[in-house]
């Protein structure tokens, strides 16, 4: 299913990330393609950039990242290493239909959006660092396609600004999705903040998801409990193989794992419901019900003496039993006698 038509059917949609993992192997990224379908990825996920569409090759302090999993890279270096080559695109795309699991990816500029387009894709995603870039978040607006938008570092007003250029382009508000998302790599759990899930649905109007950098599946299931329908997680074959983004990657064991957690949490979760279950309506016979503790004679009253709400549930329901008291027995009862509802001219009623 779609994006749209898995979030419509309550089911959460998941992306594997590939980014850099494929370590400038096109077989690799190939073999990741098939690891994440196994893994119960249903989108696989990639970037679409040069070093020079990103930035300029330039060595002064200002493009040295300092700090950080990849501190002392050049900005040049750093995307020239992980990009993927657009020529690959369509391998990775058509191996992906091949199949079954949804392709997407992320462009960083026009040109990238608009080689997306020709390649055919049903959706966009737009990474944090580019939610304050409208001009991209108009253009990509304008294909007309859903749109995926994380929003780490994002203030309320960056965010809304986002959201308005979407919807101004005329996407409906099914078609927008914004992520929680925590820019840091490794995010630390206690940055992570995801109590902000269900106030970014309320307040910007569209459905929430996340985009998690942090390690293992527990944010996910939390984001899941307050009401995301996406979850994105950076996916590798293997973290021993480096790159910039394997030290925060799920292996395909532990993807899997969270995929088979995600469904049992959504099975848990379900739907709302006050109906019992065919189980449940088994167990109403064991609900405390009034039944006569002592011998009662027909013309008796009932007394607190006579009668107590216990279990089982085959007598008159506990809310009568204030009612019954002080009211006289239509009929004998014996002890361990539930005290029923009575016909009385073709109707039912309880005793008095």
């Amino acid at each position: 299913m779609s994006l749209i038509e898995t979030v419509n059917n309550n089911q959460p949609y998941i992306i594997a990330e590939m980014s850099a993992n494929h370590g400038s192997d096109i077989n690799v990224s190939l073999a990741i393609v098939h690891e994440a379908k196994r893994a119960g990825a249903d989108c696989l996920k990639i970037q679409t950039y040069t070093a020079d569409t990103m930035t300029i090759d330039c060595d002064n302090e200002y493009f040295r990242i300092k700090g950080g999993l990849w501190n002392g890279y050049k900005l040049y270096d750093l995307y020239k290493e992980a990009f993927t080559p657009w020529e690959w695109h369509k391998a990775i795309k058509d191996e992906c239909d091949s199949i079954g699991i949804d392709f997407l990816s992320t462009p960083f500029d026009t040109t990238a959006a608009d080689f997306l387009e020709d390649l055919g894709v049903q959706a966009y995603k737009i990474a944090s660092f580019e939610l304050v870039d409208v001009p991209l978040i108009r253009h990509v607006a304008r294909k007309g396609k859903p749109m995926i938008v994380s929003c780490g570092m994002g203030s309320i007003e960056e965010i809304q600004l986002a959201v308005d250029t979407m919807l101004g382009e005329g996407l409906s508000r099914e078609q927008v999705f914004l992520l929680k998302c925590t820019s840091e790599y490794p995010a630390d759990p206690a940055d992570m903040n995801l109590a902000t899930i269900p106030d970014m649905g309320s307040r910007f109007g569209v459905r929430i998801g996340l985009s998690d950098h942090s390690m293992g599946f527990l944010a996910p299931v939390v984001a899941l409990s307050l009401g995301a329908c996406i979850i994105e997680k950076h996916f590798c074959l293997s973290r021993r193989f480096k790159n910039p983004d394997s030290a925060f990657s799920m292996e395909p064991a532990e993807f899997a794992e969270m995929a088979d957690k995600i469904k049992e949490i959504m099975e848990i979760m379900g739907n709302i419901s006050y109906a019992l279950t065919e189980k449940e309506q088994d167990s109403l016979v064991f609900r405390r019900s009034v039944f006569a503790v002592k011998t009662i004679k027909k013309g008796e009253f009932f007394t607190t003496e006579n009668i107590r709400c216990i279990r089982p549930g085959y007598g008159m329901a506990p809310k009568f039993y204030d009612v019954l008291l002080n009211t006289s027995a239509k009929q004998d009862y014996e002890r361990g006698e539930p005290v029923q509802w009575t016909m009385d001219n073709g109707q039912w009623t309880m005793d008095n």
